[in-house]
């Protein structure tokens, strides 16, 4: 039996990468998933703000010496003061993982502005990732903002970072555009290798005691893999990239109907963190049971079997399931 498949042009020994999360902060931990079953990593995130900010403290000290003599040297900063930054922790973080697991490191850089920031994905490169994810967490909240003005701030952004890098990209985003599909392989003619559905964005809450607005953050569920299901049965058939599932994969059951659905890959991290790392395993036996009782021999002879493509009823996948969904609804029936 044949768990192989390939994302990113990489070839993989399974389709289970866990994605972007505390757990890749440590080595012993992306060292534990390895030996779990977990085929990739994507790392934890590099945010635009942090690069952004760093840079600005680093161009402070370093030119405060331009307001005294030449050769006072002490307004120089010792060099453990900008070779501890945090971006540069991130790429040194790089290449100890490389040279710890044997599973390709897929770097994470998230932000969505113009700006240096990405100027860190060549960096990310030659510090040995093996693939970039480009985490694209935008909330269009400016009114005077369109559409089309957002879409070309993503395009723009992909379009800049793989003029830069030879390595693979893809692309995490959500579901929030006006022709998703139409987004989808607009992004893979700007350069995109292949993409991550979906990006989860945490919603902030009210402190009703001090009146305040603060931050929450859940973890998934399985319910929530409805919405990337959805979008990668419906653009697989439309898209020759990577698409790699995310958001409410939990079970064997969850990666086996992404993987019928058309992903290549599906990445969890909530799970992990929930249950346990050792879940990998878990889920990895469920997928060759599930295998081996339908009689498929490999993972690319299920991919996509069950994508708008494939199905008897592709309208399944859009507006006719919604309405049979409803007419067919019974409150009695959870009672």
């Amino acid at each position: 039996m044949n768990l192989e498949t390939e994302y990113l042009g990489l070839s993989l020994k399974n389709p289970l990468v866990p994605s972007a999360s505390p757990l890749s902060n440590e080595v012993d931990r992306v060292k534990e998933m390895e030996d779990a079953g977990a085929s990739a990593v994507v790392m934890y995130s590099l945010f635009e703000e942090q690069i952004n900010r760093e840079n600005q403290a680093l161009d402070h000290i370093l030119t405060r010496s331009s307001e005294g003599h030449a050769e006072a040297l002490s307004y120089f900063p010792d060099p453990g003061v900008y070779h501890n930054l945090h971006a540069e922790d991130y790429l040194a973080h790089i290449q100890i993982l490389k040279n710890t697991v044997d599973i390709p490191v897929i770097a994470s850089l998230n932000g969505v502005s113009k700006g240096g920031w990405m100027s860190y994905a060549e960096k990310m490169e030659q510090a040995g990732a093996d693939a970039l994810e480009l985490n694209i967490y935008y909330i269009a909240a400016d009114p005077s903002l369109s559409s089309e003005e957002v879409e070309q701030q993503y395009l723009h952004d992909i379009k800049t970072v793989k003029q830069n890098i030879r390595i693979p990209i893809a692309v995490k985003l959500a579901p929030y555009f006006s022709s998703f599909a139409n987004m989808a392989v607009q992004l893979e003619k700007a350069g995109a290798d292949g993409l991550v559905l979906f990006n989860r964005f945490y919603q902030p809450d009210i402190d009703l005691e001090n009146l305040e607005v603060k931050p929450s953050l859940e973890l998934s569920s399985s319910f929530e893999k409805r919405l990337p299901l959805r979008w990668i049965a419906m653009l697989r058939p439309h898209l020759s990239g990577s698409l790699a599932a995310t958001t409410g994969i939990h079970t064997a059951e969850d990666v086996v109907k992404m993987i019928l659905a058309g992903a290549d890959v599906t990445m969890m991290a909530s799970v992990l963190i929930r249950e346990g790392i050792e879940t990998l395993q878990n889920i990895l036996d469920g997928i060759a049971e599930f295998m081996e009782d339908k009689g498929y021999e490999s993972i690319s002879e299920m991919k996509g079997a069950m994508s708008s493509a494939s199905v008897a009823d592709p309208g399944a996948f859009e507006r006719a399931n919604y309405i049979k969904t409803l007419q067919g609804f019974n409150p009695d029936d959870i009672r």
